[in-house]
């Protein structure tokens, strides 16, 4: 039997992935969490079989907590579960130390079909992303915001969303002098001068954490 954690801010997501998870007979849900210090208390308390992990919630969330997973539990299979399809954003998780890779339009089968194959071992990733994860970015026309770090990419994620400095520093446990350098950083790398430039340069690449 497979013990799975989801990790998702979503009551109803949650709700929706213990539905699909129950029609199953070689799984079950063991535990939910909603927040990212939640799931490193739920896996200190039990660790499961598998973590099905939401990119975006409250706290520790995104790159941190997968780094802070992978470091903490080697061998845990990590399935993230997101509404991103961007190749960069995958391809940073991915780095960061998940295993698998699917996004939240998937269909059920693909889902149980993903999390067997890290059960056992393997990993995967969402059919319809292999494409892009391919050929999407050849390497002669890489975008800028390749060049970032993944904190520069988080603040860039957070900052097309619309959320203030202070937000954000709030939502990483850092302070606003930390997330303001991290802004002025990214905005020398992309070459961008201005909040409307940034904003622009974010929708023209589809970069957001909503």
């Amino acid at each position: 039997m497979i013990k799975i954690l989801i990790a998702d801010d979503h009551a109803i997501v949650r709700g929706g992935l213990k539905q699909i998870i129950a029609t199953t007979t070689d799984m079950i849900v063991a535990d939910e969490a909603a927040e990212g210090a939640e799931v490193l208390e739920k896996l200190r308390a039990r660790c499961p079989d598998l973590l099905l992990l939401d990119m975006t919630m409250p706290g520790i969330s995104g790159i941190d907590l997968i780094r802070r997973i992978r470091a903490e539990y080697t061998a845990l299979p990590v399935l993230v579960l997101s509404i991103h399809n961007e190749a960069q954003v995958v391809s940073r998780a991915l780095r960061a130390g998940a295993t698998g890779y699917l996004t939240k339009d998937s269909d059920p089968e693909i889902l149980l079909a993903a999390i067997r194959k890290l059960a056992e071992g393997g990993r995967f990733i969402d059919p319809k992303l292999v494409d892009s994860m391919i050929f999407g970015t050849h390497s002669g026309d890489t975008p800028p915001h390749d060049m970032l770090s993944d904190r520069e990419f988080q603040v860039l994620q957070a900052l097309a969303a619309g959320k203030s400095i202070n937000d954000i520093a709030e939502a990483f446990a850092l302070s606003a002098k930390t997330i303001s350098t991290h802004k002025m950083r990214l905005m020398q790398k992309l070459g961008i001068t201005n909040n409307s430039e940034l904003i622009r340069y974010a929708i023209r690449h589809h970069i957001s954490t909503e």
